[in-house]
């Protein structure tokens, strides 16, 4: 419809922040209102957008700086803090999900090259909307929110691996030649690899610390380096993808990723809108219904089957259930490579539009499900826990082995140790409380106990962990997390443990203090204000010697 491709974008722009605001407002990921809007502009409803080149040049452009990105990103630190759960869960799920899918796809009457294909789409869960919804929730830095990115980054390598591999492959039919060909690809592999090394050991950090002098530049040196490894990827016979993943990689050793990767990342969402549109422009309404049935199965599959994995791993490994169950609720979708391995294997002549618009359909349903099972996580676990107990052992092992400390003289029980929690923490230790200091950040746990307090691993919001806690020897119990949510359900879990003692909780601002006033609470701390208080006083100390002002240090 649109002859001039400026006024072409400008259209599917505008409709995409209208419907990204609709998906905002049902707490939706962007992904599936941008496919919505393909969709919509597609042939197959309105026909305003036709394949262009440009639209696919920016697609292409947009795949380029996620992989960039994911590889800038790419922390092997998560890792090898969450120790051997990431890739026990993360490789376990990934075989699992891939050998049950394949039988279903077989079952559903599929070739053995679609249904391998469909089943390794089901195997990636996205990164990107992940860590999303545990950042707005604040559980990135939780034990299950570490452990569902350790997983996550397991997966992007795995997701890499297969691309490579089916860019390789699918260049030749020659059954003979195959064993050749899949040395010549591990031969062109360890070659780029070894260059990545060596970029990363003697070139990178001098290089960027130069360029770095010119925000600008530095951020103009990552798009061409992107792009520059995306050509050599394909270059060399495997794809672009790949060669932008081992670009973000060699950038990721200098002490520029984080500054280089907040700088691309609205670049890369706006690239990718494009992605998403050509690939919902693509597909067909009337090939949409006629998938529907298989889409069903598959998208129950994920959304059950892939948390139920991850639980089993879990909870064989030691850790609790609560745990098991919160990283795995993180796996019940489908990722956004999943739709690049889609488009991959059509673009390579191993699927038809037909498949492709199944794994879309999938992606969609799957996504806009499992945002809803993130956010109201906490919910789900209580009206589930009863049932979950199969998937914890007697004894929760590896969670214990985060806990130190003697807990059976304890004064004060303290939850919380970020920096202002911290902070309390020491001034009454060195005042001579006997305290006990509770966090769910792994880290924390670990580098407090270096430190010689004693600290469990728990979480406030956890009504079983609250149970096992030493509170009848209790005074106080004190919550530096200003969280009213959190608060809340620390507040019911102590009154359903009967707990006699008193309590302290921390709160952002004057509504939630008075809320907490008439809940009973018998101290109340507002971190920023008590700080500013404390601050003024001593001003008026030194300014004005006959003021009223009480001296002391904060806390």
């Amino acid at each position: 419809m649109f002859e001039n491709v400026f006024v072409q974008i400008g259209v599917i722009v505008g409709l995409a922040v209208v419907s990204g605001g609709i998906a905002q407002l049902l707490r939706q990921p962007l992904i599936v209102a941008f496919i919505a809007v393909g969709i919509l502009l597609g042939p197959s409803v309105l026909g305003w957008v036709a394949h262009s080149s440009e639209i696919e040049l920016f697609a292409r452009l947009g795949i380029v700086l996620l992989l960039f990105v994911v590889g800038l990103k790419l922390d092997l630190h998560i890792i090898r803090t969450v120790g051997p759960v990431a890739l026990a869960s993360g490789l376990g799920q990934v075989i699992f999900t891939s050998v049950i899918g394949y039988l279903i796809a077989l079952a559903l009457g599929m070739s053995h090259v679609t249904a391998i294909y469909v089943a390794v789409a089901l195997t990636f869960s996205s990164t990107i909307i992940i860590v999303k919804l545990l950042s707005d929730k604040r559980e990135v830095d939780s034990l299950h929110g570490r452990i569902a990115v350790g997983f996550l980054i397991v997966q992007d390598i795995v997701v890499v691996l297969v691309m490579i591999g089916l860019t390789a492959f699918g260049q030749t039919t020659d059954e003979v030649n195959l064993g050749l060909e899949a040395l010549l690809v591990l031969a062109k592999g360890a070659a780029m690899l070894l260059v990545v090394a060596l970029l990363m050991r003697f070139v990178m950090n001098s290089l960027l610390h130069r360029i770095a002098h010119s925000s600008e530049l530095l951020i103009l040196f990552a798009i061409a380096w992107a792009v520059l490894g995306a050509t050599a990827g394909d270059a060399l016979g495997f794809n672009k993808e790949v060669g932008a993943f081992l670009a973000g990689i060699s950038v990721a050793s200098t002490p520029y990723r984080e500054q280089v990767a907040a700088r691309l990342v609205t670049l890369r969402d706006f690239l990718l809108l494009f992605f998403f549109i050509e690939l919902g422009a693509n597909l067909e309404i009337t090939a949409l219904g006629a998938q529907m049935p298989a889409a069903a199965v598959f998208s129950l599959f994920v959304l059950l089957g892939n948390p139920l994995i991850v639980m089993a791993i879990m909870g064989y490994m030691g850790y609790r259930k609560r745990t098991s169950f919160l990283a795995g609720l993180t796996v019940a979708q489908i990722s956004e490579f999943s739709l690049i391995l889609a488009a991959l294997g059509f673009s390579l002549g191993h699927l038809d539009q037909d498949t492709v618009g199944l794994i879309t359909l999938v992606g969609l349903i799957t996504i806009s499900a499992s945002t809803y099972m993130i956010i109201y996580s906490h919910y789900l676990y209580e009206c589930l826990s009863p049932y979950l107990s199969v998937f914890e052992r007697k004894v929760a092992h590896r969670e214990l082995e985060g806990s130190v400390g003697d807990d059976r003289n304890v004064d004060i029980l303290l939850f919380g140790l970020g920096r202002y929690g911290a902070a309390v923490a020491t001034n009454l230790r060195d005042r001579g409380c006997r305290l006990l200091a509770v966090d769910f950040d792994p880290e924390a746990v670990r580098h407090h106990i270096r430190d010689g307090f004693a600290v469990h691993y728990g979480d406030a919001e956890d009504p079983e962990f609250i149970a096992s806690l030493p509170l009848e020897r209790v005074n106080w119990v004190v919550s530096t997390i200003r969280d009213r949510a959190i608060n809340r359900m620390l507040l019911q879990g102590l009154r359903q443990q009967c707990y006699q003692g008193k309590v302290a909780l921390s709160v952002s601002g004057r509504h939630d203090a008075l809320q907490f006033e008439r809940d009973g609470v018998d101290l109340i701390l507002v971190p920023y204000a008590d700080a500013a208080r404390e601050a003024a006083d001593r001003l008026l100390l030194h300014t004005r010697p006959d003021s009223k002002a009480t001296p002391g240090g904060a806390l």
